[in-house]
């Protein structure tokens, strides 16, 4: 039977993992460097011993740090302007102060969040800034804390608020293919493993298969949500030989369209004559782009407050493990074709 962290010790964590005390206390604190290997097998056995070190317990249990965290997996995209906006504003108006971080969670290399228990009255995870064997500790132990762009894994029932991926892009693509003629549209992935990009290409899918057309593999692309892999794989993928026809794009995301416009026209590819360009987002310099982009709309700033609201319920004991999807819709302009 599991003990509770309550009659754990770092005496017992040490014994149980062999090690010393000393490296117990440098992997909690984080204050000198300890072997993957070691700190693999620390996480393990606390995770076991539902082991909880004392500066987190006494946060808990008496002590209000008065913050709130923020875990992103990066900051290199503008969409997270507006999510930020909608967080830090919930934020400031309780009083609070907002501590972000970003995390690059893989199986191979464990080490410890940034911000938790340790720092933070209570966590907002985006996307996937933790993987699910991450989340499942800090769900055990009550850690307040609230999903973002993420479903919750099966059997933690853990708050989320997310957009609506799948049914928008069945519409946006048959609206390329029957408004526009277009049968051959080329999809951008997100990151391998990220949960909207998986439901946006759900949707690229359904709507091919939908309107009889065949998916071709070679135009399914890996752009990372990122403007300059978007660059370079368009590139790539003009240059080939022999050529692969299209004659549409579904960025992914808006990021990824300024890479894939900037490489249409160096290549005199003729946007929308030539090659009609969709994005997701509408992120504020969507209408600015040449030619002004089609796009999904996202609430994005509400994601980041309805979010935050939610967390702060957790903390007033208000407890939810409500998923709330908010509706997302299409923004025709000139790029796809349409009238601006």
């Amino acid at each position: 039977m599991t003990r509770r962290s309550s009659s754990v010790t770092i005496y017992d964590v040490a014994r149980q993992a062999g090690v010393s005390v000393a490296t117990v206390s440098r992997y909690i604190n984080q204050n000198a460097p300890i072997s993957t290997e070691v700190a693999v097998r620390l996480e393990q056995v606390m995770t076991e011993l539902r082991y909880v070190p004392h500066a987190a317990a006494r946060h808990l249990a008496s002590k209000k740090t008065w913050a709130i965290g923020l875990l992103l997996n990066n900051l290199h995209n503008d969409f997270f302007v507006p999510l930020l906006n909608g967080v830090e504003a919930v934020v400031r108006e309780r009083g609070y102060n907002l501590i972000i971080a970003t995390y690059h969670a893989n199986r191979h290399e464990r080490t410890r969040p940034p911000i938790g228990p340790h720092n933070t009255d209570g966590l907002l995870v985006f996307s996937d800034g933790l993987m699910d064997e991450d989340l499942v500790p800090l769900y055990e132990s009550g850690f307040p804390m609230v999903l973002v762009h993420r479903m919750p894994p099966q059997n933690l029932s853990i708050p989320s608020v997310t957009v609506e991926n799948v049914h928008v892009i069945e519409k946006l693509v048959d609206h390329l293919v029957n408004v526009h003629g277009k049968r051959r549209i080329v999809f951008l992935r997100g990151p391998v493993g990220q949960e909207d990009s998986g439901l946006r290409e759900k949707g690229y899918r359904a709507a091919l298969q939908a309107n009889g057309i065949s998916i071709d593999e070679n135009l399914i692309l890996n752009a990372e949500f990122e403007r300059d892999i978007a660059y370079r794989v368009m590139n790539e993928l003009i240059d080939c030989e022999p050529r692969i026809a299209f004659d549409a794009v579904f960025t992914g995301d808006d990021d990824a369209a300024i890479g894939v416009l900037k490489s249409l026209h160096e290549h005199g590819i003729r946007i929308p004559e030539d090659v009609a360009v969709a994005g997701f987002d509408d992120l504020v310099f969507a209408p600015f782009l040449n030619p002004p982009l089609t796009t999904v709309r996202a609430p994005t700033e509400k994601v980041g407050q309805i979010a935050t609201e939610r967390l702060f319920g957790l903390l007033e004991n208000h407890p939810s493990n409500e998923v709330v999807f908010l509706p997302t819709e299409i923004i025709f302009r000139r790029s796809c074709g349409c009238e601006s």
